[in-house]
């Protein structure tokens, strides 16, 4: 199912004014910098937030639509969510902050297998290191069985190392999801390696200029994407 994204709310500097389409299977790496409306659009897209007017729907599923008035809760939305913040709850052990979100409990093993962290599903979250309470995290979100998996910076926080083999793990999966990712970063050279699809935000609008100038302060390799849609150019 397609996520449609149209929306718009007036900041304190600018409006957000946003038209996006994300499919499924795919992942759309939203960038910008500090300030553009980014953490505004996450939390509009989470349910945090009401968008002033506009639609926001999957599939046949309206979660938004200030014409009516409606509006879906973020519990009612089914959403996957990873912050750079850990969110898991500090008197639980890893395992059982995985179960707590799980829809069928017989996936949680092979979720740990599956990010590596099954010789730790015992541990308390402040036993384990800030790349493996990660991991969970991620475990946690898609154990929810998610129709949307959406991603806030989920690796800035974490070592070059932990950073690399959590980036490649979710470029390994992503298409196996077959539901829409949003994965929101400040780094261009993660979105370009991640993405099927990049949506430039600058000021709270569309901006393919602001991608086309941070491109050229990349070498030559990183500008050739076969496999990617640059959205500001669609």
């Amino acid at each position: 199912m397609t996520l449609k994204i149209n929306i718009r709310k007036q900041l304190p500097n600018f409006a957000l004014d946003v038209a996006l389409d994300c499919k499924p299977g795919k992942l759309t790496a939203i960038v910008g910098p500090s300030g553009a409306g980014k953490s505004t659009l996450v939390r509009i897209i989470a349910g945090l937030e009401k968008p002033d007017v506009g639609t926001i729907s999957l599939g046949e599923s309206s979660w938004v639509n200030t014409a009516t008035n409606s509006f879906a809760k973020p519990q009612q939305r089914g959403l996957g969510l990873v912050f750079q913040e850990y969110t898991l709850f500090p008197h639980l052990t890893v395992r059982e902050n995985v179960a707590f979100a799980a829809k069928d409990k017989k996936y949680i093993h092979g979720l740990l297998e599956k990010f590596g962290i099954s010789h730790i599903a015992e541990s308390k979250p402040a036993n384990i290191s800030g790349g493996e309470r990660q991991r969970a995290a991620f475990c946690q979100a898609l154990a929810r069985e998610p129709v949307l998996l959406l991603l806030d910076e989920p690796f800035s926080a974490l070592d070059i190392v932990t950073r690399e083999g959590l980036r490649k793990k979710l470029r390994e999966l992503k298409s196996g999801l077959n539901i829409p990712i949003i994965h929101v970063t400040h780094d261009l050279e993660e979105a370009y390696y991640l993405a099927d699809s990049i949506f430039a935000l600058e000021n709270g609008q569309e901006s393919p200029l602001w991608l086309e100038r941070q491109q050229k302060r990349f070498s030559p390799e990183l500008q050739v994407k076969p496999h990617l849609s640059l959205v500001g150019n669609m």
